[in-house]
């Protein structure tokens, strides 16, 4: 705990102590929250500009295991946070597809031909019409940016993709994203 009463002539609480642990620490902390800022207000920016429920980012920790680490919300009770999605059906098939940039609109799950344990999934989650776009950094699928429409279904325009594509892009070309 720094002391405002120090006497020490040599004494500066500004003085950057030259360590290495800390130095990494800082930068670490600083680029987090550059990185959480950016996605938090783009999903924010979104969710507004479309006037969805809900729009999330799906990160991918592991080859095709992730979770939802950001959401933004038209009301509290729709949060997903921390949900890892039914895994079980995103294979390696859905994986390909985004990889070669799937761009994935649906304007009724309930009429859509999906796979049941995904129409299943999104029923729990409150889904009536999602509207999917990846996020495809410098190495990899990185993640997936989804808008959710929970009280109706949707028809998604053109340009309400072209908005989540340019966020997607915007998201993945970050330096702070792009190399991670």
């Amino acid at each position: 705990m720094a002391n405002s009463d120090n006497k020490n002539p040599n004494y500066n609480p500004n003085i950057y102590y030259n360590d290495p642990d800390l130095e990494n620490f800082a930068n670490r902390l600083a680029h987090n929250v550059e990185r959480n800022t950016l996605i938090q207000e783009t999903i924010d920016n979104i969710r507004h500009y479309l006037q969805v429920d809900r729009v999330v980012l799906y990160y991918f920790y592991r080859e095709w295991k992730g979770q939802v680490t950001f959401e933004s919300l038209s009301y509290g009770e729709l949060s997903i946070y921390g949900s890892t999605g039914a895994d079980e059906c995103f294979n390696d098939e859905y994986a390909v597809m985004y990889k070669d940039g799937r761009v994935r609109a649906i304007e009724n799950i309930d009429l859509e031909p999906i796979h049941p344990c995904h129409r299943d999934f999104l029923h729990s989650i409150q889904v009536k019409a999602n509207l999917v776009v990846p996020i495809l950094n410098s190495r990899r699928l990185w993640g997936l940016l989804i808008a959710h429409q929970c009280q109706d279904v949707r028809s998604w325009s053109k340009s309400d993709i072209e908005v989540m594509q340019k966020a997607a892009i915007t998201l993945a070309t970050a330096p702070i994203i792009r190399d991670s």
